[in-house]
């Protein structure tokens, strides 16, 4: 972005990462700012861009060297050259950062970084566009709609966006094809969200588990309402999975009712219930599930109110963490009653989510078992395939 915007004002255009401001010798870090600076004043009108900005411009006083360390020098001199005593405007400063949370207050006031953009992720339509881009250079078999590539992406950056044509490409080449197809770029997209696939020698058990767990999550996902649609089911392991079920949602999202995260929970859920319904056991295989889960809970209750008995407040649970730059210790603003009343609220959002997700597989213990005796013969179902199994079943 920086680099189209210098492109377009036909100015020089000076690069650096802030962590390369950093060294550990004292003084460097503040000379190098010096002569960066010095250098774009030779060429006015210019533009700097610093990438990764709080690598150095973390709130001071932050960390562990004291007050005069070397990153906060660094910082010292940074603030001086945009705002000091000689300030020159014909110099344009550009940042990036991922962590505005963490940056100094001083470097956000006016006359320094006083402008903030916010780059949100593309929208459908803007994902169209951003294919366009990156399929130019590439054939393009006719069944290739990028429109429908684009609505099945939602959520992925420019860069996954890139990384998806390029692995279709890699996929194409393999094939021996001279063009990308459709079934090229769902198989890519596949990869990028579910993972690569793993080849590995499983038992038939360990099959028969990860088949009725992965059905589970099916189930309860076409079951209840105000849950994204099921893309596809695997028992083929993929990334550090014995299989994977991918949901996704028809349309971008922005905002999250409470009867949508709920059913999220008892979704992710799913593949536990069925384990403990056909197995009168649990595994192993619900350990991201519950990680999910318990974060998902904890937010509903800390962050968005959607606790009854908590009501419309918030708390803070260690979200910032002071390797990043924040306090090393964070006031605690509520007391031990509440701290415990909150452990509740979400133990009880779990343990409802859980009930549910045991209610839905029992009470359509028929179409669990299609379902996942579908899976251990085909071994991955495509979302239609799903919903023809459990409208005959």
């Amino acid at each position: 972005l920086a680099r189209a915007v210098a492109g377009e004002a036909r100015v020089p255009f000076f690069s650096i990462s802030a962590s390369a401001f950093i060294e550990m010798f004292v003084g460097v870090g503040a000379s190098r700012v010096r002569d960066l600076f010095a250098s774009a004043r030779k060429v006015v009108p210019s533009i700097i861009f610093i990438d990764e900005l709080d690598a150095v411009g973390r709130s001071r006083g932050a960390g562990f060297g004291g007050g005069h360390d070397e990153r906060e020098q660094t910082l010292n001199q940074l603030l001086s050259e945009m705002d000091g005593f000689d300030p020159h405007t014909e110099v344009v400063v550009i940042s990036a950062t991922n962590r505005p949370d963490v940056l100094d207050p001083a470097l956000l006031r006016p006359g320094r970084f006083d402008r903030n953009v916010v780059i949100e992720r593309p929208d459908w339509r803007d994902r169209v566009q951003i294919l366009k881009v990156h399929t130019r250079k590439i054939s393009l078999a006719p069944d290739v709609d990028l429109t429908v590539i684009a609505k099945g992406t939602p959520g992925m950056t420019g860069a996954d966006l890139e990384g998806l044509v390029n692995e279709a490409a890699i996929l194409a080449a393999r094939d021996n094809k001279t063009v990308v197809s459709l079934e090229q770029l769902e198989r890519a997209k596949d990869k990028i969200l579910m993972g690569g696939e793993r080849h590995m020698v499983i038992s038939d058990e360990e099959k028969r588990i990860t088949a009725y767990h992965e059905a589970g999550h099916a189930l309860v996902a076409r079951l209840l309402p105000s849950t994204d649609p099921v893309h596809k089911v695997t028992i083929l392991p993929r990334g550090r999975a014995l299989g994977v079920t991918q949901q996704l949602p028809e349309d971008d999202r922005y905002h999250y009712p409470r009867v949508y995260l709920v059913n999220r929970l008892c979704v992710a859920l799913g593949g536990r219930a069925a384990e403990r319904l056909v197995f009168n056991d649990v595994s192993t295989g619900a350990q991201s599930d519950l990680k999910h889960v318990t974060e998902l809970a904890e937010k509903m209750v800390c962050q968005w109110g959607m606790s009854e008995k908590i009501g419309a407040m918030t708390f803070p649970r260690g979200e910032e963490h002071p390797f990043l730059g924040m306090k090393l210790a964070e006031e605690k603003t509520f007391s031990e009653e509440m701290a415990w009343l909150i452990d509740q609220e979400i133990a009880a959002l779990i343990r409802s989510a859980e009930g549910k997700s045991l209610e839905l597989v029992s009470g359509n213990r028929i179409k669990l078992d299609a379902l996942a005796a579908a899976l251990l013969e085909e071994e991955t179902l495509s979302g239609e395939r799903v919903d023809e199994i459990l409208a005959t079943a």
